[in-house]
């Protein structure tokens, strides 16, 4: 799988959960587009394609009550070694 498979699987998946989770709340596009401010075009398009702003997307987020997902987006920390990970306690390691 290249880079390229791996971005577009993800941009995929993340339009396909957040169609999921606008139906899990019987939520239409039209009025997803209207509580966020994001054009029908743009969220239908998101939905089909995975191309979206991330102005849009955050949007569509707040919208739906996913903003705080974004505040953990590269907070993760690159250990090094075993002994990093000792040293700051483990705290962020999973």
């Amino acid at each position: 799988m290249t880079e390229l498979d791996n971005i577009l699987s993800i941009k995929q998946g993340i339009s396909d959960r957040l169609r999921n989770a606008r139906k899990s709340i019987k939520m239409s596009q039209g009025v997803l587009s209207q509580r966020s401010g994001v054009s029908l075009g743009s969220i239908k398009r998101f939905e089909q394609t995975g191309e979206i702003s991330l102005s849009s997307l955050l949007k569509l987020a707040f919208a739906l009550g996913y903003e705080n997902d974004f505040n953990n987006l590269f907070t993760r920390k690159n250990y090094q070694s075993i002994f990093d990970v000792i040293k700051d306690g483990g705290s962020d390691a999973k």
